[in-house]
């Protein structure tokens, strides 16, 4: 096990009855806040009138920045960034999932510099204050709630990065399981197999000693394979909802990785596909894994892609190390598809045309090489590509 710090400062307040709480949390930061939200679903569920009613009768004054994309675009951070200038707010409160939060993020920490947003994301720019924030989550999906990195996408140069600073860490996150029944099925899929991949990306890892890490995964990824059917098929089930929405937070918050030397494969590839495409992030990454795996199965992962099948699906172990680990793969695949999520790039809209170019511009975004579970260069991911398609 490598030397770490772990270290999550984020008050999470859990459960039905805690927004009232809201207005005390803020007012230890800020009394002007944007608000940042995505497409409106907040005011569909009613969450955006309680939110309101408690800023004005608190008196807290309050901009909006609404319209935030899935796929969060820089130009929605440069219009935040603007309107917490112009309006002197002094805290950021986001409501959605990770696509609002990770938004909040980037235009939390360009708020007090000179450089672009873009600048940021690509590491020109160095942050060393940013506006304080806080998040209420409705969608289980990114853990950005309890993390410090944020996912941007830039159109214009076909980019979809992810940068972080421990600057931009939520103060809090109310998280009420509640907020998350009306979210639509195949988002409710796709969070699944999101959690599941941030957890699998810190999970798939060689010689380091981290077995408490890993069970920890495994307890993370065996909660995603008995709740994500029952939230899919049955959304207003609270204590589904409940354990995927925790699961979530405790993929990405540090712990999963902590010891470890992790590189993640797998979203470095999917985030081209977003950038291309703008695609679904958590459907890209349920096409990719399976294919993944088995495109890096060897002599050398062979025995953790078993462990991972007998201990999170209860295959049954044989004599044959390959044979249980191609099951464990196949179970895999077949989990996602008994939540209809697509399994093939073809299925999204993706053909051959660019496949060369993001297996390109992968390898380049990771500095000439993926150093994860094996290593891949840029052959390697235009082949898992084309196996996905």
């Amino acid at each position: 096990m490598y030397d770490f710090t772990f270290e999550v400062g984020t008050k999470i307040l859990f459960g039905k009855d805690q927004l009232e709480k809201l207005p005390k949390e803020i007012k230890k930061y800020g009394n002007r806040v944007l608000l940042c939200y995505g497409g409106g679903s907040i005011k569909r569920i009613g969450l955006y009138d309680d939110v309101v009613k408690l800023l004005n009768d608190n008196e807290i004054f309050y901009c909006e920045l609404d319209g935030i994309e899935s796929n969060p675009r820089v130009e929605s951070a440069e219009k935040g960034i603007q309107i917490v200038r112009e309006n002197n707010l002094n805290f950021i409160l986001a409501i959605g999932g990770g696509s609002v939060i990770d938004c909040a993020k980037l235009v939390a920490a360009g708020v007090y510099t000179d450089c672009t947003p873009w600048d940021i994301v690509i590491s020109k720019c160095n942050v060393e204050k940013a506006v304080p924030l806080g998040t209420i989550l409705t969608i289980a999906a990114t853990g950005s709630e309890m993390d410090n990195v944020s996912v941007i996408t830039n159109l214009k140069t076909k980019e979809k990065l992810a940068w972080g600073t421990k600057l931009v860490l939520p103060k809090f996150s109310f998280m009420n399981p509640e907020y998350t029944f009306s979210v639509p099925k195949k988002h409710t899929a796709a969070g699944v197999a999101d959690i599941m991949s941030h957890t699998m990306e810190n999970y798939f890892t060689l010689n380091d000693g981290c077995y408490l890490q890993d069970r920890f995964a495994e307890g993370i990824l065996k909660t995603c394979v008995e709740y994500g059917p029952v939230v899919y098929n049955n959304p207003e089930n609270y204590d589904a909802r409940a354990n995927i929405m925790w699961a979530n937070s405790w993929a990405i918050n540090g712990i999963l990785d902590s010891g470890k030397a992790t590189d993640w494969s797998v979203h470095a590839m999917e985030h081209e596909l977003s950038a291309f495409y703008d695609i679904t992030h958590g459907v890209g990454l349920a096409i990719l894994t399976p294919n993944w795996l088995k495109y890096v199965l060897n002599e050398d992962t062979v025995s953790k892609i078993r462990t991972f099948g007998i201990n999170v699906f209860g295959i049954e172990q044989s004599d044959d190390e390959f044979a249980d680990a191609n099951k464990a793969i196949d179970t895999l695949r077949e989990f996602f598809n008994s939540m209809e999520i697509p399994d093939t790039l073809t299925k999204v809209g993706i053909g051959e045309e660019h496949l060369e170019e993001m297996a390109k511009l992968t390898i380049e975004h990771k500095n000439g090489i993926i150093n994860g579970f094996a290593k891949l260069d840029e052959k390697d991911v235009l082949e898992i590509y084309k196996m996905s398609l």
